[in-house]
């Protein structure tokens, strides 16, 4: 990974994001309408968590086609992935089903009980994704 001149990194935000993010729209709403969903995380002065914020910003972008995010949606990218990268390498001991750790990192759209999240700057989740079904295929060929 190289450095750009304003220190930023040279990988693609986007496939980033879709990576950190595991959640679809559909099932990030219907997690933001939980209870727990809306008890998790820091509160701004009582009021709406931070991560549940950006929950409802991150649908919208899940939404959005590539050719249509702008700069402030790119940023946000950014501080999703950095957030999720940072919690993940955080993770509590034991099992983390129904914890706080698991329900903010929902909130920012990563169920960290579906698959892992792939290394920064490696390959993308969907490029592991077609590795393994090759792995699987040519087992299953070489066991017929």
């Amino acid at each position: 990974m190289s450095k750009r001149n304003d220190g930023r990194s040279d990988r693609d935000p986007v496939r980033e994001f879709k990576d950190a993010v595991n959640m679809n729209p559909g099932e990030l709403g219907k997690w933001l309408a939980t209870d727990d969903s809306k008890s998790a995380g820091q509160h701004k002065g009582g009021g709406e968590s931070v991560g549940h914020e950006s929950g409802r910003r991150i649908m919208d972008l899940l939404r959005k086609r590539a050719n249509q995010f702008t700069e402030r949606d790119v940023a946000h990218m950014r501080k999703v992935v950095g957030y999720v990268r940072r919690h993940m390498a955080q993770r509590p001991s034991g099992d983390v089903r129904n914890t706080r750790w698991r329900y903010s990192l929902m909130n920012w759209g990563h169920d960290p009980l579906k698959e892992p999240l792939p290394p920064p700057g490696g390959p993308s989740r969907k490029a592991l994704q077609r590795h393994q079904d090759a792995e699987r295929s040519s087992g299953r060929n070489r066991r017929r």
